[in-house]
């Protein structure tokens, strides 16, 4: 079982690597840039070659990069699309200081223009900042809905998906985040099957990557994104134990982005490990 949460990388890599092993974790996530801001810190290439010895010898599963939240890749806004753009672009190159793992991104919040406007510019972003030969694999992160964001059902991901270059399909697939999907409408409570049965039907269970795991303080298909502790939420135990141990996701890095310090994460992580069969 691959699971962590987000880190500070303000330290760097091999300390996010160490300060995981603590909290009994074996893999990490970690924003690649101050999550409100632009300005990164750059990476020490010796840093990030100690922290991947450490990743192998300890077996950690992929690394799950997240984009900072300010980068809207279909902003109404051509500068603001052209600041998302040269973000990606600038973390493209520098995930392959740490090559073959992940990097996951909202899609973005089409600010009144409308979903059919937006969902043609984040495909755009993707098709001009990535490369066929890039080690990372780009993950599309399932959206709760609220205001004007894309990426709310399976369909809209999908068709983001769908205008991607061919030669950068291979380099595409969605993180299922659990409280944004139950937040978004989807009965993962009471049908976790069917849920994924449908994902697999408009998306295809291929594409899916990673999970983060957050229970939600909000009831079904109220689309605010309101991340509760694992268990304290609408989610409640039961459905980890089946989302941990069901066969189209026990194997996938799960990453906890739940309201926790230190002790909460190190907590959930055992909770989590004691669920799976």
């Amino acid at each position: 079982m691959y699971i962590g949460n987000h880190l500070s990388s303000s330290k760097g890599f091999e300390a996010m690597g160490k300060h995981a092993i603590e909290l009994g974790a074996n893999t990490i996530a970690f924003f690649t840039r101050n999550p409100r801001g632009g300005k990164a810190k750059e990476i020490d290439p010796e840093d990030a070659k100690r922290f991947l010895a450490l990743k192998e010898a300890q077996k950690f599963g992929p690394i799950v990069a997240h984009a900072p939240y300010t980068m809207n890749p279909c902003a109404a806004k051509p500068e603001l699309r052209q600041f998302a753009k040269e973000m990606f672009a600038d973390d493209m190159r520098r995930m392959e200081y740490i090559p073959g793992n992940y990097y996951n991104f909202h899609p973005g919040s089409h600010v009144g223009q409308g979903a059919e406007n937006a969902i043609p510019l984040t495909a755009e972003m993707l098709n001009e900042c990535m490369s066929g030969e890039q080690s990372t694999i780009v993950l599309i992160e399932t959206m709760a809905g609220k205001g004007s964001e894309i990426g709310r059902n399976f369909e809209e991901i999908k068709s983001i998906i769908d205008l991607v270059q061919p030669k950068l399909q291979g380099k595409l697939g969605v993180c299922l985040d659990t409280c944004h999907v139950w937040d978004g409408g989807y009965d993962i409570v009471n049908d976790l099957d069917g849920v994924l049965e449908q994902f697999d039907n408009v998306i295809g269970l291929d594409r899916l990557k990673a999970v983060h795991l957050n229970d939600s303080m909000n009831d079904r298909g109220t689309h605010k994104d309101r991340h509760e502790k694992i268990g304290k939420g609408y989610l409640g135990t039961d459905t980890f134990e089946r989302i941990v141990n069901h066969p189209a996701l026990r194997d996938l890095p799960f990453i906890l982005e739940t309201p926790n310090e230190d002790e909460g994460y190190a907590k959930e992580i055992a909770l989590l490990r004691s669920l799976q069969k």
